[in-house]
C-alpha cells in the first residue's frame, strides 16, 4: 500500500511543480509588465505628454441599483463632479423595496416623464419615468419590473441615447478624470469596442470634488487583504492580458461598451450571474465570426472607487458568486477551449481562467489532502515542505507588495507609517490564509445555486465618504 500511494505521489509532485512553475511565471511576468506600464504612465503625466482635445464623445453613463438608497445618491454626484463634458445619468431601479427610487426624486428635485423605449434587447417592463437636469447633464431615473442586474443593465441600454455607454455600480464613485481616461483609448483607436477601467476599494478613502483628499487604509483587516487582492489582480492580469487584445473580464463596477455591436452581440445575458465576464467573451467571438476589426482595451488611469465586503460572510457571498459566473461564462462559450482559431484568447487568456481561476481551488484543496495523506504514510520530508510553503507565500507576498506600492506611487497616494506597517504584516496572511479560506468558498459555491441564480448579490452598504 505505501508503494502505491508513494507512485501516486510521484505524479503528484510532478503536476503541482509544473502548475506552480506556470503559474509563477505568469504571476510575475504580469507583475513586472503591469508596474512596467504603469510608470510610463507616471512619467508621461509627469512630462504633461497625455490626450487632451476640445471634442467629447458622447456617453451614457448606466446605473444599475437595487436596494441602494444608501449610497446611489452619493455614486450619482460622484459623477456630476467629472471633468467630462458630455454624458448622461442612467439609474434603473430594479425594483427595490426600499427608497432608492425617492431618495433620487427627493434629492435631485426630479419630475415624472413621459419616456417611450424602443426595446432593442428584451428586458423587464418599466413602471415610470422621472427626469432632471445638472447644468446640461440628464439624470434619468427608470424603475422597472424585478429582473436582475443583466436585466436592468440592458434596460438602460433602450433608453440611453449615445453611441457608447458605461456601466457602474451603484455603491462606486468616480474619480473627475475617470470619464476622460476611458474613453481615450477610443478616441485613439475607432476599433475600440469596450474597455475596462480600474476598481479600487473606497473603505477609508475621501473624494472631494472628484479627487481623493484622503487614502487610509481602514481599520478593518479583512477589507485591507482585499485592497491587496485587488491591486494585485488589476496590475497582473489585466494590464499584461491587454498587451495582446485578450482580455476576457471587464468588472461590472466600470466598463465602457459600443452599444451598436453590445445590441448586436445579444446584450447582456440575464440567466448568468456572471454578465459582466459573459459579455466580454461574447464580444470577442461575436467580432471574430463576423471578421469585424476590434480591440478590447483596459485603462489602468481610469479609476472607480467601490465599496468591499466588511464581514467574510458577505466576502463569501460575493465570491460564490464571482465563481459561479466564472463557470457559467466559460463553459457557456467552452469553444474558446483549446481552439487555435481565437489565437491568444485561447490559448493563454481561456486556458489561464479555466486553470488558474476557475480549478484553481480544487487543485489547492488536493494539493492540501496530499500533504496530509504522505504524511500519514510517513513519505513527507516536514522541514522541506515548511521551507518550500514559506517560499511560496513569501513569494506571493512580494508581488502584492510590488502591485501595491507601485499603485500608491503612480496615483501620487501617500501612506502613513503605520499603514505602510499594516499591509506588509497582513501580505503574508492575505496570500496564504484568506486565500485558502476563499478557495474553499469557491469549491462549494455550487451547493443550493439555482436558489438565487437570479438574484442580486448582495451586500451591507455603508455611506460613502464623499465630499461637495
Amino acid at each position: 500500500m505505501t508503494e502505491i500511494v508513494k507512485v501516486f505521489l510521484d505524479y503528484v509532485n510532478v503536476f503541482f511543480i509544473l502548475y506552480l512553475l506556470v503559474y509563477s511565471t505568469f504571476l510575475f511576468l504580469s507583475v513586472t509588465v503591469g508596474t512596467s506600464v504603469l510608470y510610463k504612465q507616471f512619467q508621461m503625466r509627469q512630462l504633461h505628454n497625455e490626450l487632451k482635445h476640445d471634442y467629447y464623445l458622447p456617453i451614457s453613463i448606466i446605473v444599475p441599483a437595487y436596494n441602494e438608497e444608501i449610497t446611489v445618491v452619493d455614486t450619482v454626484i460622484s459623477l456630476l463632479q467629472s471633468q467630462y463634458k458630455l454624458f448622461e445619468i442612467i439609474v434603473v431601479d430594479d425594483g427595490s423595496q426600499d427608497n432608492t427610487s425617492q431618495v433620487l426624486i427627493d434629492y435631485f428635485h426630479m419630475h415624472p416623464i413621459d419616456h417611450p423605449v424602443h426595446k432593442q434587447i428584451p428586458c423587464q417592463p418599466e413602471e415610470f419615468f422621472y427626469q432632471t437636469y445638472r447644468g446640461n447633464i440628464p439624470i434619468t431615473l427608470v424603475r422597472k419590473k424585478n429582473g436582475g442586474k443583466a436585466d436592468s443593465l440592458n434596460m438602460g441600454i433602450n433608453v440611453s441615447k449615445y453611441p457608447y455607454f458605461i456601466c457602474m455600480d451603484a455603491d462606486s464613485m468616480l474619480q473627475d478624470d475617470a470619464l476622460e481616461n476611458i474613453i481615450r483609448p477610443v478616441m485613439e483607436d475607432e476599433n475600440v469596442i469596450a474597455c475596462g477601467g480600474l476598481v479600487k476599494i473606497s473603505n477609508g478613502v475621501t473624494i472631494k470634488n472628484g479627487k481623493v483628499v484622503n487614502y487610509k487604509l481602514p481599520s478593518n483587516p479583512l477589507v485591507c487583504m482585499q485592497i491587496l487582492e485587488y491591486d494585485r489582480s488589476f496590475l497582473a492580469s489585466r494590464i499584461f492580458l491587454d498587451q495582446f487584445n485578450a482580455n476576457l473580464i471587464i468588472s461590472g463596477a466600470f466598463g465602457l461598451f459600443k452599444k451598436e455591436l453590445v445590441i448586436a452581440a445579444g446584450g447582456y445575458d440575464h440567466s448568468t450571474m456572471g454578465e459582466d465576464m459573459e459579455l466580454v467573451v461574447k464580444l470577442h467571438l461575436f467580432c471574430r465570426a463576423h471578421n469585424i476589426p476590434y480591440s478590447i482595451r483596459y485603462a489602468s488611469e481610469a479609476i472607480c472607487w467601490s465599496q468591499a465586503p466588511t464581514s467574510l460572510r458577505d466576502l463569501m457571498k460575493q465570491r460564490k458568486r464571482w465563481h459561479l459566473g466564472l463557470f457559467q461564462s466559460l463553459w457557456k462559450h467552452r469553444k474558446l477551449f483549446a481552439n487555435t482559431k481565437f489565437g491568444v484568447v485561447s490559448v493563454l487568456s481561456y486556458t489561464y481562467f479555466l486553470l488558474y481561476e476557475l480549478f484553481s481551488p480544487f487543485i489547492e484543496l488536493f494539493g492540501l489532502a496530499t500533504i496530509l495523506l504522505a504524511f500519514a504514510f510517513n513519505l513527507i520530508n516536514v522541514p522541506f515542505m515548511i521551507l518550500f510553503f514559506l517560499i511560496y507565500a513569501g513569494f506571493g507576498a512580494l508581488l502584492s507588495l510590488t502591485a501595491f506600492f507601485a499603485r500608491i506611487h503612480t496615483q501620487n497616494l501617500t501612506l502613513c507609517l503605520s499603514d505602510v506597517v499594516k499591509v506588509v504584516g497582513l501580505c503574508l496572511f492575505e496570500n496564504a490564509g484568506l486565500r485558502l479560506i476563499l478557495a474553499f468558498v469557491r469549491m462549494t459555491a455550487f451547493i443550493g445555486y439555482k436558489r438565487g441564480k437570479h438574484q442580486w448579490g448582495r451586500i451591507k452598504r455603508q455611506k460613502m465618504s464623499i465630499e461637495l
